[in-house]
């Protein structure tokens, strides 16, 4: 009688004093390849700008600065950070394989710290924003840039927080902003934050430079609605009213009571006073549900709401206050440049 003995791998092996197991490398694979494939089909749309601005000083040379930026189009059109671009006399495009182009800018807007810039050459490869609606705490976010000039970084986390508000250098609040763990550094402020499958799920924008791990992006929703504006019409007019608030998951009893067509909103947090605009009829603590008779379940989709159209005109908008909907009055101004 032979008896055959098979050769078997263990499931644990010691590894420099610590247990590995097999489903630990498929995890880790899963995980490096999600990095290395997603960023292998951004990095090449993924550029390099060098801003020349004014110098305060004797000379009055101009003085580079550096950010980062992605390509959106075919045509060449760019996706950068407002604070990227804002004041420069010259602006140089770096790609990925040394090519240099002079762009010229297309649209800023301070509000949400983007702006929209042009190079002249085709067939160019570009990133495609995500769907925002999808973005969820926890998942995989890598951030590509340039910081402190060392081109082409990839650096990797999660989404820790979404909705959050971040105020900007001028002094404005950007809403709806994600926050990450993603590494980023001076020089990766315009930069793409991606998903795993290589979309863009935000701008990188900013850092506390206090804290570690705690780094910005405006979100997708926002960049993706405020460029098509910038390409098309060059600027960005809105409404104003004067509020700031939180996104809120509403109740099902709540939702089922009033008939909502929405399962969140906004909590209003604070609020301005001002002739420009009127919103004495909300008070803090009010959700807001509906604007002009649309859904509102986001700060994103009220923003959308509040274009030009609605300045200076009286308008419908659904609260909930107590938990029961109301409706009121308010009329927005204009937001100044």
């Amino acid at each position: 009688m032979i008896v055959q003995v098979q050769n078997r791998i263990p499931e644990t092996s010691a590894i420099q004093g610590s247990s590995y197991t097999n489903k630990d490398q498929q995890l880790l694979d899963a995980y490096s390849n999600a990095v290395i494939t997603s960023t292998g089909k951004v990095s090449p749309s993924v550029v390099n700008i060098k801003s020349y601005k004014s110098s305060t000083g004797r000379r009055r040379q101009a003085s580079p600065g550096g950010g980062s930026g992605f390509v959106i189009s075919p045509e060449g059109f760019i996706v950068t950070n407002c604070h990227v671009a804002e004041g420069s006399q010259k602006l140089e495009v770096e790609m990925q394989d040394g090519a240099v182009f002079i762009a010229d800018i297309i649209g800023l807007d301070p509000h949400t710290d983007l702006a929209v810039l042009k190079i002249y050459t085709g067939n160019l490869p570009y990133a495609s924003f995500a769907e925002h609606d999808r973005l969820q705490v926890g998942q995989l976010a890598i951030a590509l840039g340039n910081p402190y000039g060392f081109q082409y970084t990839v650096t990797a986390g999660v989404v820790s927080a979404l909705g959050r508000s971040l105020r900007t250098q001028s002094g404005r609040l950007i809403d709806n902003v994600i926050q990450t763990d993603a590494a980023l550094n001076p020089g990766n402020s315009g930069g793409p934050l991606i998903d795993s499958t290589g979309g863009v799920i935000g701008v990188n924008t900013a850092i506390i430079y206090q804290a570690q791990g705690i780094c910005f992006a405006i979100s997708s929703g926002t960049a993706e609605f405020i460029v098509g504006k910038l390409v098309t019409e060059g600027q960005v007019r809105r409404a104003y009213l004067g509020i700031a608030g939180q996104f809120m998951q509403l109740p099902l009893r709540v939702i089922h009571y009033n008939k909502l067509e929405t399962g969140s909103g906004i909590r209003m947090e604070s609020l301005q006073k001002s002739n420009s605009f009127d919103n004495n009829s909300i008070r803090k603590g009010d959700v807001i549900v509906q604007f002009n008779d649309h859904p509102v379940e986001s700060v994103d989709s009220l923003q959308k709401l509040l274009d030009e159209t609605t300045i200076g005109k009286a308008m419908n908008m659904g609260i909930l206050r107590r938990g029961e909907l109301q409706s009121i009055i308010v009329r927005p101004g204009e937001l100044s440049a």
